[in-house]
C-alpha cells in the first residue's frame, strides 16, 4: 500500500516469463493461508471471541514499527517490524508465552534485505511473505519453514515501483500475490528450481540442511585456524532456490499493493492509481486462477487499498481518496461497493463523504463491518447495503476490524481497541495501550483474534508519537 514515505520512482519493470499452468481449479484457502485468515477477512478463524475483560498476557516494547497485521503460526504469532533506516525484522512469538516472551525464531539482515509490511500466508508447514516498501526498487517473496524459520525459496522481483506489500494467498498448491508495479503473479508452492533443475519442497529442505551443515563445518575449521577471524554462517549463504513461475499479469499497467483474494476459481486483484507517479488503474479485476486471464473488471472511484472481501456470491470493495498518510486525514473520502462475484456488476454502493476506508471490510452473520478515517465503525446489511449500526470511536482508523464470536474488534490511531457487539454496535469494552501500558501508538495492521486472545502491534513512523517506542501486546482473560 502506498505510504507517507512514497517518492517518485521510474517505471522500469521486470516481467515473469509465462510457463505452462495447471488445469486444477482453485479451492477456498485454508485458515490463515490468505489475508486476515479467510476470504471474509474476519481476522479470526476459530470462532472464539476475545476476553470479556481484557488483561495483558504479555507485551514487548520496541523501537521497531509494526505495519503488517500479526498472523497465527502454529503455536505462535508472526510479527514483522521496520527498524531504523528501514532495517527489516520478522519474528514468531509463542502465544502461550511468559511475560516478556522470547521469540521462537527471528530473521533480519543479512538474509532479509528489505523491510516487510506484508502479512504472511501459512500453508501447512510453510510460511510465505513479501518484502519491499514503496520507495524500494524491487522486492522478494519468501518461503520459509513455519516452525523453524529455515529459508526454502525466494522469488526475486527487481525493478522500480515493484514491491510486495500485500499478503499472499495460497490455494491448491499455488501462491498468488500482487507486486506493486509488477501486477499480480502466480507461482507453484511445492516446485522450486535451482540451476535449471526442479525440486520438491521436501527435497529443498534436505538440500538446505546439507548446505547448512557444510557451512557450519567450514566455520568450525576456521575457528580452529584463527578464532578471532572466524565468521559464523547465516541464512543468506544458503542455496538460492526459486519457485516455478506459472503466470503473470498486469505488469506496468496495474499497481497491486493490496492483498488478492480467491473465490469461485477466480483471483480478485485490486489495483490502484498513483497520483504522484501517474501510473496504475483504479479497478478490481477478476482473473481465472488457472491461467490469469481476465473474467471481468470493474472501474472504481477510489483506490481499493484494503483489497476485496468475499462472502458467498458478493464481493465487497472499500475505497479511499487517501493512502496511509496521517497528515492527509482531513478531507478524506471513501466508499464501500458490493459487486456480483460472477459478473462484477454493482449490487449496491455506499459513499462515505467524511472519511476513507483504508482497511478491508469484514463480513460475518450477514453484516459488512468496516472502519474509516473519520473515526467511525459502520455495519451494513450484506444483502442490500442498508446501514445496520454506526459507532463513533472519536479517533481515525487505518486498520481493518476483526470479528469473532459475535464481537467486533477495531483498533484506532490513538492505540485504543474497541470491542463492539456485532448485532448492535454497542460497546462492550475499550482498552487503551497508552493508558494501560504507557505505550501510545497507532495501529495499522489491525487486531487478530486467535484461541480467545487478541494480538495487536503499533507503529510510530508518523503522527503524534513519531519515532517513539512501539509495543506488541497479547490480551486475554486474566
Amino acid at each position: 500500500m502506498t505510504r507517507w514515505w512514497a517518492i517518485g520512482i521510474g517505471a522500469s519493470l521486470w516481467l515473469l516469463n509465462p510457463l505452462v499452468v495447471p488445469s486444477a481449479a482453485a479451492a477456498e484457502p485454508a485458515p490463515w493461508a490468505t489475508y486476515r485468515g479467510n476470504p471474509q477477512r474476519t481476522g479470526n478463524t476459530d470462532g472464539q471471541a476475545g476476553p470479556e475483560k481484557p488483561g495483558v498476557l504479555w507485551s514487548v516494547k520496541s523501537q521497531d514499527h509494526f505495519l503488517a497485521a500479526p498472523v497465527p503460526v502454529r503455536e505462535g504469532v508472526y510479527i514483522a517490524g521496520v527498524g531504523a533506516f528501514n532495517r527489516p525484522s520478522v519474528a514468531v512469538f509463542p502465544l502461550a508465552a511468559k511475560n516478556p516472551p522470547v521469540p521462537s525464531w527471528t530473521k533480519s539482515a543479512p538474509y532479509l534485505k528489505l523491510a516487510s509490511v506484508s502479512s504472511p500466508a501459512v500453508a501447512g508447514e510453510y510460511l510465505l511473505f513479501g518484502d519491499g516498501l514503496h520507495q524500494d526498487s524491487g522486492g522478494i517473496l519468501h518461503c520459509l519453514n513455519a516452525t523453524t524459520g529455515q529459508p526454502l525459496w525466494q522469488l526475486v522481483l527487481p525493478g522500480d515501483l515493484i514491491h510486495l506489500e500485500g499478503a499472499p494467498t495460497v490455494v491448491g498448491g499455488q501462491v498468488f500475490m500482487g507486486g506493486g508495479g509488477a501486477g499480480v503473479f502466480c507461482v507453484a508452492l511445492d516446485k522450486a528450481v535451482l540451476d535449471g533443475q526442479e525440486y520438491s519442497l521436501a527435497e529443498v529442505a534436505k538440500l538446505q540442511d546439507k548446505k547448512w551443515k557444510e557451512l557450519m563445518a567450514k566455520f568450525e575449521e576456521d575457528k580452529k585456524k584463527d578464532p578471532d577471524f572466524a565468521i559464523p554462517p547465516d541464512d543468506s549463504q544458503l542455496l538460492k532456490f526459486a519457485p516455478k513461475k506459472l503466470w503473470h499479469k498486469g505488469a506496468g499497467k496495474w499497481h497491486v499493493d493490496a492483498p488478492v483474494n480467491i473465490a469461485a476459481d477466480m483471483v480478485l486483484v485490486p489495483t490502484s492509481y498513483l497520483e504522484k507517479e501517474k501510473v496504475g488503474e483504479r479497478a478490481l479485476y477478476a482473473l481465472q486462477a488457472a491461467t490469469g486471464e481476465t473474467v471481468w473488471h470493474k472501474e472504481l472511484k477510489y483506490n481499493p487499498w484494503g483489497g476485496a472481501t468475499v462472502a458467498g456470491d458478493i464481493v465487497i470493495v472499500p475505497g479511499s481518496s487517501i493512502g496511509y498518510y496521517y497528515k492527509e486525514l482531513k478531507g478524506a473520502k471513501g466508499d464501500l461497493t458490493a459487486l456480483d462475484l460472477k459478473t462484477g456488476q454493482e449490487k449496491w454502493r455506499k459513499e462515505i463523504p467524511t472519511g476513507g476506508i483504508l482497511g478491508c471490510a469484514a463480513v460475518r452473520d450477514g453484516l459488512v463491518v468496516c472502519t474509516a478515517t473519520d473515526g467511525k465503525v459502520r455495519a451494513y446489511k450484506l444483502a442490500d447495503g442498508e446501514r445496520a449500526w454506526l459507532y463513533d470511536a472519536k479517533s481515525p482508523f487505518f486498520a481493518p476490524p476483526a470479528v469473532a464470536g459475535g464481537v467486533v474488534y477495531a483498533a484506532d490511531l490513538a492505540g485504543t481497541i474497541h470491542a463492539l457487539d456485532l448485532k448492535t454496535g454497542n460497546p462492550r469494552w475499550t482498552f487503551s495501550l497508552a493508558q494501560e501500558l504507557n505505550a501510545p501508538g497507532m495501529v495499522y495492521g489491525g487486531v487478530i483474534v486467535h484461541r480467545g486472545q487478541l494480538v495487536v502491534a503499533t507503529c510510530n513512523l508518523d503522527g503524534p508519537w513519531q519515532n517513539k517506542p512501539t509495543v506488541i501486546v497479547c490480551l486475554g482473560q486474566k
